[in-house]
């Protein structure tokens, strides 16, 4: 069910969804979280559907916020509402507000009103995010705050802009999207032999930002020289392409050669294909919504991991 709000008020909002589930009692109130998701015009519907095919797994209340930041100063105050409920928006129930002029600078202020007691604030920017996203009107309210670098311009520049705005609690879909390759990693180095690693070499796409991380967080665990490598997109696939660890018995390699399918060569053992596909915005979402806590150790590798990479370029040698 869809109900729409054109010209009107977060108070408005607010009674017709107690509205809603007094007479129809298709809005249950078991939420874990408040999911607030911060868009332009035009880029709802990917987020609103990554987010009802999450909360199958965190039922939760959703809360677009759509403004458009190059819209004209002059633009009339106006903020226009839509409600869905039941089976237009998943396990949880989605408030979408299409905010105008004036009504557009004070995102705070718009959902304050709507925002679930005593359950924990999640704010996610699927496209464009603040410069520091925990001091934004938005970011200050949530207990973490999720960004997607690779949807910027220049994926590796909005990587280390992460780096140098962190706060305690933010996220990134770049480390999201490691889970696999760093669980199929560690993996590999819980089998014999148990040599040190004397050399990581980390191949993909200049667009993949996780490739960057990824190097950094072999980097900050293996204690090991450490060189990362980004190719044009047109001289291969998008992501990670492979994964090469040197030791005395041999080398190591994970590489991503087709579409969801990766090759492990490991010496003295057969060749092995192990799953590795790319994974979409509604896995991404459902990982990062798992822990409410500030992940600790992104935090690690997004500050100190990703500088020692830096420090390494600047002086002209390998991490």
């Amino acid at each position: 069910m869809i109900v729409e709000l054109p010209d009107t008020t977060t108070s408005q909002v607010s009674k017709t969804l107690v509205k809603i589930r007094e007479e129809g009692g298709v809005v249950a109130l078991g939420r874990v979280l408040t999911l607030v998701i911060a868009t332009e015009p035009g880029s709802e519907e990917e987020a609103i559907e990554a987010a009802n095919d999450a909360s199958r797994e965190h039922p939760m209340r959703v809360i677009v916020v759509s403004s458009d930041p190059a819209e004209a100063p002059d633009t009339d105050s106006r903020l226009d509402a839509e409600i869905r409920v039941g089976g237009d928006a998943g396990a949880s129930e989605v408030i979408v507000l299409r905010a105008h002029g004036d009504a557009a600078l004070d995102e705070e202020s718009l959902v304050m009103g709507l925002l679930l007691p005593d359950a924990p604030v999640v704010t996610w920017w699927p496209g464009a995010s603040p410069e520091v996203p925990g001091q934004s009107p938005l970011g200050r309210i949530a207990h973490r705050r999720i960004t997607d670098a690779s949807t910027k311009p220049d994926p590796q520049h909005a990587l280390h802009a992460c780096a140098s705005s962190y706060t305690p609690g933010d996220a990134d879909f770049a480390w999201t999207r490691l889970t696999l390759w760093r669980a199929q990693l560690a993996a590999v180095l819980d089998q014999p032999p148990y040599e040190p690693i004397t050399a990581v070499k980390v191949t993909g796409a200049i667009d993949s930002p996780s490739t960057t991380l990824l190097a950094a967080w072999l980097h900050l665990q293996l204690d090991a020289p450490t060189t990362y490598e980004l190719t044009p997109v047109e001289e291969g696939s998008h992501g990670i392409h492979g994964v090469e660890l040197q030791r005395d018995a041999g080398t190591v390699e994970l590489v991503r050669d087709i579409p969801g399918v990766a090759t492990l060569n490991q010496p003295g053992q057969p060749t092995h294909h192990v799953a590795l596909p790319r994974r979409n915005l509604r896995d991404c979402l459902a990982d990062e919504l798992r822990r409410l806590d500030p992940d600790e150790l992104y935090g690690e590798v997004i500050t100190s991991g990703l500088a020692l990479l830096d420090d390494a370029e600047a002086e002209g040698v390998h991490a």
